[in-house]
């Protein structure tokens, strides 16, 4: 059976079989997508930000410089409702 590479280079080839090795269905691919996508996008932003303060992220260049990270961490937001 001839085995179709859809225009990708060996590497991407690679890749998409990593990728459907776990997985089951259609579900499972969009998640682990999902999953890489954001990841991807993450690592750019970090990236970005390295750029923008002149340092890399835990680095000593940026203590007491007045121009350092403060950190991030997930956020609950609660609201309350009552009767007016």
């Amino acid at each position: 059976m001839k085995t179709r590479d859809h225009g990708l280079s060996e590497k991407e080839m690679e890749l998409v079989k990593l990728i459907m090795a776990e997985c089951e269905s259609t579900g499972d691919i969009q998640a682990k997508l999902k999953r890489l996508f954001a990841g991807t996008i993450e690592q750019m932003l970090e990236a970005e930000m390295d750029e923008h303060l002149g340092y890399e992220k835990h680095s000593a260049t940026g203590n007491n410089s007045g121009n350092s990270r403060n950190g991030y961490g997930k956020k609950d937001h609660f609201l309350r409702l009552r009767r007016v």
